[in-house]
Order: structure tokens, then C-alpha cells, then sequence
């Protein structure tokens, strides 16, 4: 008699545990390997500097939506989402390879304006586009993105370095990205529902910014050098604050408390979120794409900080046994949990 095995739907595990057992048995074999899964991006020993390599793969109608999404955004975006996994690590990003998979609807004329986002973002960052594979999709498109970075080896910074009692940060404001991306969302549903109507998208101009034409934060990496600032712990928040804040805590092994009040909201981000009945917080927790950075730094290093234009102090770390907790406006506290997008919409 034939016994069927149980087989496990892949939403069960998640995104990060489905990756964790599916490389459960990996080990690093060559001593060129330095850091391997489980940060923003590998490591490789390259002579007296570090190679810095990271991976992204966009999918359409799980990452990106093409009736509201114009292709010279997704080129755009596509390249500030790989380069800003090596600005998390402390490195500079240098060349990128860019692979699309890509249906019948797709125009050679839309391809080029794809190709004018990319290169837009090449310039501004400074990165040159080295290489890549074209090929046809019978689903849509798909983008396959390669950076390529390097650092000196002491001025690395990984996921696993946050020290009990340093201080928990983030660049720039949170939510925004989150915020953009429902209101394309609801647009998109009335425009389904009658054609006669037109999308007014007027009072949304910076959440629908951050969420179609993000930038990575090289200028928070260059204002640490200047400081002489070597974060604890970094990542970079694609995947919502909770999400990437208990990455930062499993990878150091501690625990965390966050402060609402000190979470940083954009006006519009909390206008609009109000204005779709969910609370700004919970935007900036677990939405994702802000693409901000998260960082721990010393205790003794907070008069520097907190004179740095666009850094914002959220909370502390803690022991491991503490748990991971977000203090409340009234004081209270609460458990956070790790809710942000697994691979697609939040």
C-alpha cells in the first residue's frame, strides 16, 4: 500500500524560513567565502578589501503592478532595491548585472524606457551596468538584479553585531512607501469598477514617490564616514521595521524596545493612512519598500547621533530574555510581531 506524504504548502513557512530550510544544510566550503545567507548580502575575501554581492528578484503582479507602475520607476526602483542592501552592509556598491524575463505585451519601446530608469539610477549612484540575460516569459516580466560592492574588511557592518543597551536608529521616515502603494491599490479598484472614472492622485505626491521612485541611502553611509560612525548592527527596511528590527535581534541574539512616539512619520504618510482607516503606526511596523536604514550604534556614541540631520533615535537594545517590545504613548507595552510582506504585497 502506497502511503501519500504530507507536503507543506509554501505559506507555512514564510519567505525567511522557507529560505533558512531550504539552505539548512549549506555550509561555506572555500575560504574566499566570508559571510554567506543570512544578511543583507554575502561577503567574499578579495585581496586586502571585502566583495560585497546581493541578489533581487521582482516579479510582476507580486512585486509590481504595470497598470500603475511606469517601467522608467521600475527600472529605477528595481536598481535601489539591490544597491541598498550593500549600502546596509557599510559598502559601496560599484556594478550591477540586470536580467528581465519578459511576455509578448512587453514593446521594445517599453523595455527602453525600463533600460532609461536603470540608467538614471546608474548615474546617480555612481554604478555601471556590467552584464545580464534576456529571456522570453509566458506570465509577465520578471527582473533579476546582481550588485557588486566592496569595503575594506573593519568597515563591514552585518546584522549580528547589536550589543545590549546600544541605541536602535533609523534614517528618514517610515510608512510613506506603504501608504503610496494603497493608494495605487485603491485607484486601481474604482478605475477596474468604471472606466469612466480617473485616478486623482493630486494630494499624494510624496507617499506615491516613495513607493514607485524610492532612493537608496548613500548619503547616510557617506555621513557615518564622515563621522567616523561604524554602526553595531545594520539592514536596510524593505520588509517593514518589526520585520527587519527582529532580523537585526535573531542574528545578534538580544532582545528590544522601540518607542512609538519616537517612530518617524511623514505628515502625508499619517494624513493618508487616516484617510484609509489604518493606523499610521502600524504603516511604518510592517509596511515595506521605505528602503531607510536600521542601525544600532554605542550608547556613548549618541551626542553624535542625534546632531545628525535625519537620524532618529527609536529605542534601545536589550537582553534577549527582555523579548522585543514597543512602549506605548500612554506607556504601556506591547509584544511586536513580525508581520512585514513575505515576497509580495504587504
Amino acid at each position: 500500500m502506497t502511503i501519500k506524504r504530507k507536503l507543506t504548502e509554501l505559506s507555512k513557512l514564510g519567505e525567511f524560513r522557507l529560505i533558512e530550510h531550504l539552505t539548512r544544510n549549506f555550509k561555506l566550503r572555500n575560504k574566499s567565502s566570508f559571510k554567506g545567507i543570512g544578511d543583507d548580502a554575502a561577503v567574499i575575501r578579495h585581496g586586502k578589501n571585502m566583495l560585497i554581492l546581493t541578489t533581487d528578484l521582482l516579479v510582476e503582479g507580486i512585486h509590481f503592478n504595470l497598470v500603475y507602475t511606469p517601467l522608467k520607476h521600475l527600472g529605477y526602483k528595481s536598481v535601489v532595491a539591490g544597491i541598498s542592501d550593500i549600502y546596509a552592509m557599510n559598502a559601496r556598491p560599484e556594478q550591477i548585472t540586470i536580467s528581465i524575463a519578459v511576455s509578448n505585451k512587453i514593446s521594445v519601446e517599453s523595455l527602453e524606457e525600463f533600460y532609461t530608469g536603470i540608467k538614471l539610477a546608474c548615474d546617480r549612484y555612481q554604478i555601471d551596468l556590467v552584464g545580464g540575460d534576456t529571456s522570453s516569459s509566458m506570465t509577465g516580466m520578471t527582473i533579476s538584479i546582481n550588485v557588486l560592492g566592496t569595503a575594506k574588511p573593519e568597515e563591514l557592518v552585518y546584522r549580528s553585531g547589536a550589543c545590549i543597551k546600544d541605541l536602535i536608529c533609523v534614517s528618514g521616515n517610515l510608512g510613506a512607501a506603504y501608504a503610496g502603494l494603497q493608494v495605487l491599490e485603491r485607484e486601481r479598484r474604482i478605475f477596474q469598477s468604471d472606466k469612466m472614472i480617473q485616478p486623482d492622485l493630486t494630494r499624494y505626491d510624496y507617499v506615491l514617490e516613495r513607493q514607485l521612485k524610492p532612493e537608496a541611502r548613500k548619503d547616510i553611509i557617506d555621513m557615518f564616514k564622515e563621522k567616523e560612525i561604524i554602526p553595531t548592527s545594520m539592514i536596510d527596511i524593505s520588509d517593514g521595521l518589526t520585520s527587519d528590527l527582529f532580523h537585526i535581534c535573531k542574528q545578534s541574539e538580544v532582545g528590544c524596545r522601540i518607542y512609538m512616539e519616537k517612530i518617524p512619520i511623514d505628515e502625508e504618510t499619517e494624513r493618508t493612512a487616516r484617510e484609509l482607516n489604518v493606523e499610521p503606526v502600524i504603516c511604518a511596523l510592517n509596511g515595506g519598500e521605505d528602503y531607510e536604514l536600521l542601525f544600532t550604534v554605542p550608547l556613548n556614541k549618541s551626542e553624535i547621533i542625534t546632531s545628525m540631520t535625519g537620524i532618529s533615535v527609536i529605542g534601545h537594545i536589550t537582553d534577549a530574555d527582555w523579548g522585543k517590545k514597543m512602549v506605548t504613548r500612554d506607556g504601556g507595552e506591547v509584544e511586536l510581531k513580525a508581520q512585514g510582506w513575505n515576497g509580495g504585497d504587504p
